[in-house]
C-alpha cells in the first residue's frame, strides 16, 4: 500500500510538471527593448561617433499548442536604428540605418520561466548618408538606398517575475546579438 501511494504521488507530480504554464501564450503581449552588440555597419577607421544599434519589438501570442502543449506562435513588429559619423579634417559623412518590419515567432518552452523562440523578420531597410563639413567647391551631397530585407533569428527571454524579464537574440536585424529587457502585459 505504501509503495502504491508513493507511486501515485510521483506520477501526479510528473503530470503537474507537464501542465505547467507556458511563458508565452495566446493573447500575451510582450514589448522588447534592446541594444545591439556586433554588426557589419560602420566599421573601420575614421568614425568619430557611433550610435549603437537600438531596437524595439512587440509581439502578440496568436496560437497555442502549435506543435504540442509547450509551443505557441506570435506575430509582431520590429524597429531598429543605428548611426555613425565619419570625419577627416573637418569634412565627412553622417550615416543612418533604419529597419522597420514584421516578425513571425515560434515559441517552445524548454525550462520554466525561460521563453525560447525562433522566427523570421520581413522588413524594409532605409539607409541614408549626408555630407557634413565644408570643402570649397563641394556642395552638401547626400545619398540614400532602401531595400526589402529578411532575417532569421533565435532568442530567449528569462522572466524574473510574471511580467519583467531579460532577453537575448542572435541573428540579424540591426545587429548580430541583441541584449535587452522584456515586459509582458
Amino acid at each position: 500500500m505504501k509503495k502504491t501511494l508513493t507511486l501515485i504521488a510521483v506520477l501526479c507530480s510528473f503530470s503537474l510538471l507537464g501542465i505547467s504554464q507556458n511563458t508565452f501564450n495566446k493573447g500575451d503581449k510582450v514589448l522588447n527593448a534592446g541594444i545591439g552588440l556586433g554588426n557589419a555597419l560602420y566599421t573601420g577607421s575614421g568614425y568619430t561617433s557611433k550610435t549603437p544599434p537600438l531596437s524595439l519589438s512587440f509581439e502578440v501570442g496568436v496560437v497555442d499548442e502549435l506543435f504540442d502543449e509547450k509551443s505557441s506562435l506570435g506575430i509582431g513588429g520590429y524597429i531598429g536604428y543605428s548611426g555613425a559619423k565619419w570625419e577627416y579634417s573637418g569634412w565627412g559623412w553622417k550615416y543612418t540605418n533604419f529597419i522597420i518590419g514584421a516578425r513571425g515567432v515560434g515559441h517552445y518552452q524548454l525550462i520554466d520561466k525561460f521563453d525560447t523562440y525562433t522566427g523570421l523578420l520581413l522588413g524594409y531597410d532605409i539607409v541614408n548618408s549626408k555630407e557634413i563639413g565644408a570643402i570649397p567647391g563641394m556642395n552638401g551631397y547626400s545619398a540614400s538606398g532602401s531595400s526589402f530585407i529578411w532575417a532569421w533569428f533565435i532568442g530567449g527571454r528569462y522572466y524574473f517575475s510574471d511580467s519583467f524579464g531579460a532577453m537575448a537574440e542572435l541573428g540579424y536585424g540591426i545587429s548580430y546579438l541583441t541584449l535587452g529587457i522584456s515586459y509582458k502585459f
